[in-house]
Order: structure tokens, then C-alpha cells, then sequence
């Protein structure tokens, strides 16, 4: 069984990024990317950190799922 990964996770293609702390529901696919596993992190900082990983050009467009 693949390793569930809890954290915040950002959608590339529709530049939204959700906090994920339950098994219910662990995004896949090539559009999800995985920041991190800190599920506290601020927008502020998630935006820092998409940026940091040039995963985004306009980190400012990310918003909460």
C-alpha cells in the first residue's frame, strides 16, 4: 500500500493548494504537487514556498481550495 502523505499539496493547473490532515482524500495525478508536510503553513508562506520551488511564476494567484 502506497505511504498516505498528510500536508499541503497545490494544484498546478488551477493555481489552488489544499491542507490535507485526513486519509479520506490524498491528491494524485499530474496536476497535484506536494509542498509540504507542515499542515499549519500560512498562505503567506505557501506562497513563498511555491515560489522557492519554481512551481508557480505568479505566486500571489494561490488561493485555499
Amino acid at each position: 500500500m502506497e505511504q498516505k502523505k498528510f500536508g499541503i499539496y497545490m494544484n498546478t493547473k488551477e493555481l489552488k493548494v489544499a491542507r490535507i490532515n485526513s486519509p479520506y482524500w490524498i491528491p494524485s495525478g499530474p496536476d497535484w504537487a506536494f509542498l509540504t508536510p507542515e499542515v499549519n503553513m500560512t498562505l503567506l508562506n505557501i506562497r513563498e514556498l511555491a515560489n522557492e520551488k519554481k512551481l508557480v511564476s505568479e505566486p500571489d494567484k494561490l488561493v485555499w481550495m
